[in-house]
């Protein structure tokens, strides 16, 4: 080990307000180029930072990418209204939601990524879907609690189907979605599909 790598060694982690400056300028590179060509070194440059500093904490671009879009991206709050309508309204649309141009934006700078890059896809998935998939899981669940549900549904079709509706208008069709795409896709697809034959 030379002496610099012995000095990089037990330097202290990066972490508090430069962590977050480093996590932005990751956001940005990757806003600029998308994640197929985004480097270490030009976040390391974005950010005033060494790339011994980025390694330091993240030992791939894999994971500084998906480190940043989880602690940047806001989770929406999981509604509890007692109406499934309301609930997944107030989910999808917003901050963090599919109505957000930020978060459909950077959706599409590592759609690529999810199908090309097998760590990526896995960090991608675990990290920032998941999180986001468990609170529609929750609205659905609550309302089947409450018997707004047929009692049959398949939860694992349903749950995800809402925002593969709208993010094939996004990627597909080309469109922004907002809240009033939110709400006739609940009301003409989901609502229908979810309800208690009569």
């Amino acid at each position: 080990m030379t002496p610099a790598e012995a000095a990089a060694a037990i330097r202290p982690r990066v972490e508090g307000d430069r962590e977050q400056e480093i996590l932005d300028a990751a956001l940005e590179v990757l806003a600029d180029v998308g994640y197929d060509r985004l480097t270490m070194d030009a976040v390391a440059q974005r950010a005033k930072a060494s790339k011994a500093t980025l390694y330091r904490r993240w030992n791939s671009k894999a994971k500084l990418v998906v480190d940043a879009l989880a602690r940047t991206k806001a989770i929406p709050a999981v509604p509890d209204t007692g109406d499934l309508r309301t609930d997944l309204i107030s989910a999808f649309c917003g901050m963090g939601g599919l109505t957000d141009h930020d978060t459909t934006a950077t959706l599409g700078a590592v759609v690529t990524a999810v199908s090309t890059d097998p760590e990526f896809a896995h960090e991608f998935r675990e990290q920032v879907v998941a999180p986001k998939a468990r609170v529609s899981r929750i609205v659905f669940e609550r309302a089947l609690a409450r018997g707004d549900l047929r009692p049959d549904i398949d939860l694992e079709i349903i749950t995800p189907a809402l925002a593969g509706i709208v993010l094939h208008r996004v990627f597909i069709l080309g469109e922004q979605p907002d809240t009033a795409l939110i709400e006739r896709a609940i009301d003409q697809i989901i609502l229908p599909a979810v309800r208690p034959q009569v």
